[in-house]
């Protein structure tokens, strides 16, 4: 018992700021310092003022090769920001890439939030002790120097705390190119996992707008609750450790470079990719919107997300169509009621989430379920996405790994492109720091259109829709509820019809009914 509150004592605590241990404040390279990616891109800017290239990764492996390119041609400053950072096969080929940047003068920052944040992790660790590498995690709750006890009674004692997170997702290259978007550092995310693939969708940003992105990652970095790794970590490292995982990444780099198809781009450097206008960029005029820190570090009822805010200004603002894709989607009555001005206006609104099957947090499920019904009720296309799709890359992850949606994308007139780590849900509003792209260019948001209108297409998506009067006779002689929904597919060519959400089993049907019970959905 006194060890119980001895451990809950300690745990409410409040933590000394970041800025109490030795941590030095740093910031981004100056955008105008001349480097071979700022020397490539000036013509460009040049013939296109007031404009930002984009290019659109909407694939695993393009997705890991870029990140490969920026990390091999950063000469001055490389910057890395993510809500999930995995020591798995990509992981490691990333972290060898950032080691080869540190190696060669680069100097490395790596932002890391903690509750995915493994601090025992060696190879990060050892990382660290480089002189060119720093890494620093992100409003910790208990990492290394508390056992595991203390963390978990700090996860009761200090649920607020524990329930903000940084949810940013930013790749950096000497203040000059950017990838953006709502891949994680991790194998699922890069068309390399053999059980979990997930559908995702990031932007390589170059130009101006990189700036404001860098700007961001600084605000971030010298907060007060970014903590170095270096005085969470209980583990010490010296010269020769670092030199083994030094000597392991390589092996790594030797063993996994081809198989996962992460060495192409490294063929001809991005800096002469650009100088002969050959990395495909499309230039337009954008805007970046990012949460500040402060969302975690002095929550305010009264704080309004800037990401959050200008999505929810260009919908207002929508004449024809709003595409929709976000995995977690909890809209509550305001979400629904914004929805119906819209297509009250003949605005088409689509939404592309995950189906109950597909969906990595059966949690925001039970949160999203009971809004189906007046969504399709004010006029929205639901489509649920299926667990099942064709794996590109069937060599590295077979062909039966099961599918979810990741991707945080907004098409609006087919004019706009928002891209970003935002779902529509109260987490992103309210609790998690997000960021976005806001593209107004019409050829890419019609690149993203089209890659909607695949992934909602039968054979990779249920059509949702209310019961009509013909089949709802038949399903409340079956029991079915009152108010039922269809889903509907094609598969192998043959078109199939659920009353009950499709391929998802009695286990996560229980789980859903058990979260729908809980006093949740603020967390969702």
């Amino acid at each position: 018992m006194l060890c119980c509150v001895t451990a809950f004592l300690t745990a409410c605590v409040t933590k000394p700021p970041a800025i109490a241990f030795d941590r030095q404040l740093t910031h981004a390279l100056p955008a105008t310092q001349t480097t071979p990616l700022r020397t490539a891109l000036a013509p460009l800017e040049a013939a296109h003022p007031n404009q930002s290239g984009f290019r659109v990764l909407a694939n695993g492996t393009d997705a890991l090769q870029m990140r490969i390119a920026l990390a091999r041609a950063a000469t001055r400053t490389l910057d890395m920001q993510y809500y999930i950072a995995n020591e798995d096969t990509t992981g490691k080929l990333l972290l060898g890439a950032a080691l080869y940047a540190a190696d060669h003068g680069v100097r490395v920052r790596m932002l890391v939030d903690d509750l995915n944040f493994k601090d025992i992790d060696r190879m990060m660790a050892g990382l660290d002790s480089h002189d060119n590498i720093e890494i620093r995690v992100f409003n910790p709750f208990g990492s290394a120097q508390q056992s595991m006890f203390e963390r978990a009674t700090n996860l009761f004692t200090q649920i607020d705390h524990f329930t903000r997170r940084m949810h940013n997702k930013a790749m950096i290259a000497d203040n000059q190119l950017a990838i953006v978007g709502g891949r994680n550092l991790g194998d699922e995310y890069f068309s390399a996992s053999e059980t979990l693939q997930f559908r995702d969708l990031d932007v390589l940003a170059a130009g101006p707008i990189t700036a404001d992105i860098s700007a961001s990652f600084d605000d971030y970095w010298n907060s007060s609750i970014a903590y170095p790794l270096r005085v969470l970590n209980k583990q010490k490292f010296d010269p020769k450790e670092l030199d083994q995982t030094r000597d392991e990444l390589r092996a790594h780099w030797r063993a996994n470079a081809d198989p996962y198809n992460a060495k192409p781009l490294n063929a001809t450097p991005l800096a002469a990719q650009i100088a002969s206008e050959q990395l495909g960029l499309t230039w337009a005029p954008a805007e970046f919107k990012a949460d500040l820190p402060e969302k975690i570090e002095h929550p305010s009822p009264d704080y309004v997300s800037p990401p959050m805010q200008r999505l929810v200004e260009l919908m207002r603002d929508a004449r024809h169509d709003f595409l929709i894709v976000s995995p977690y989607l909890v809209p509550h009555d305001a979400g629904v009621k914004a929805a119906g001005e819209l297509t009250h206006r003949s605005v088409r609104i689509a939404v592309l989430t995950n189906s109950l099957a597909a969906t990595d947090a059966v949690a925001v499920q039970a949160g999203y379920a009971p809004y189906r019904v007046p969504l399709l009720r004010q006029g929205v296309e639901l489509y649920e996405f299926k667990p099942v799709q064709n794996t590109p890359n069937p060599d590295v992850a077979g062909s039966s790994s099961r599918a979810s949606l990741h991707a945080k994308t907004y098409v609006i007139d087919r004019q706009i492109l928002v891209i970003g780590s935002m779902n529509l849900d109260p987490r992103s509003a309210h609790l998690n720091t997000e960021l976005a792209l806001v593209i107004h260019s019409p050829p890419l948001a019609a690149q993203v259109a089209r890659i909607f209108e695949h992934a909602t297409s039968p054979e990779e998506s249920y059509r949702v829709t209310l019961a009509d009067d013909a089949q709802l006779p038949y399903l409340r002689s079956i029991g079915a509820p009152l108010s039922p929904l269809v889903w509907n597919d094609v598969e192998n060519g043959v078109p199939r019809q659920y009353i009950f959400d499709p391929q998802a089993g009695l286990y996560r049907n229980a789980l859903t009914g058990l979260f729908s019970l809980l006093p949740v959905n603020a967390e969702l």
